[in-house]
Formats: C-alpha cells, sequence, structure tokens
C-alpha cells in the first residue's frame, strides 16, 4: 500500500481531521487510499501555534489513512480559499505548488512503528 511521511504537526493535523489538503513540490497521478506516516521531524515553532488542537505526536509511524482524490496546482484564489477555511492550518502562501485533497481521513488507535521514506512509498505488511 502507498504511505507518505509528513512531519508533525501536519501529521497530526490531517489525521485529526484539522487538515484535508497536503501541500507538496511535486504533483502525483496516483489516486486511492495512503497510509499517513508521521516522521522523526517536528516544527515546533509551528507546533506552538496549534496548541489549542491539543494534539498528540506520534514518532516514525504510520498514524493512520487516506484516501487521495485529487492534486491541484495552487493558484491565488484556491490559495485564497483554503486561508478563509482555517487560516491557522493554510497561512502560508501555498501558490504554485500542488495540493493533495485528501478524503476519508481515519485515525489508527495504535500507530505502526516503522521508518518512513521519501516520496509516495509502498509499505507492506
Amino acid at each position: 500500500m502507498k504511505a507518505l511521511t509528513i512531519k508533525n504537526p501536519w501529521a497530526s493535523l490531517i489525521i485529526n481531521g484539522y487538515k484535508e489538503y497536503e501541500f507538496r513540490t511535486w504533483k502525483t497521478n496516483y489516486r486511492g487510499k495512503i497510509l499517513i506516516h508521521a516522521g522523526l521531524g517536528m516544527e515546533s515553532s509551528y507546533a506552538k501555534k496549534v496548541e489549542d488542537y491539543a494534539l498528540t505526536y506520534q514518532k516514525g509511524a504510520i498514524i493512520g489513512e487516506a484516501v487521495l482524490d485529487d492534486c491541484i496546482l495552487v493558484d491565488e484564489n484556491f490559495n485564497q480559499e483554503l486561508y478563509l477555511k482555517n487560516p491557522l492550518v493554510y497561512g502560508n502562501n501555498h501558490v504554485g505548488v500542488y495540493a493533495w485533497k485528501l478524503s476519508n481521513i481515519k485515525k489508527y488507535a495504535e500507530p505502526i512503528y516503522v521508518k518512513g521514506k521519501l516520496g509516495l512509498w509502498n509499505y507492506e505488511e
């Protein structure tokens, strides 16, 4: 199954339903189920900005899954639409990057500890 490694707090924001778009500089034609892997890295300064969400952070683990529905090149209009949706989560300028639209997001009760990789990678149970 395909997996995507994401730094925290972004991975936890996705898995807890606060973020439905993941941003990448590259596009993908893949559509379907992906595993959300929380990498070892943490953007501490941003984690402080979202501390009111009371997230718990797993590191180096698959923490849930989602369906990758679309890959959209962000323009000024879409960037503004995202900002208005949630300025705290989408407050950065994402013009010129790709927004990976995620749906059917499910958080796993128990993390699956596994080393992540760059890009979309295959996880075999």
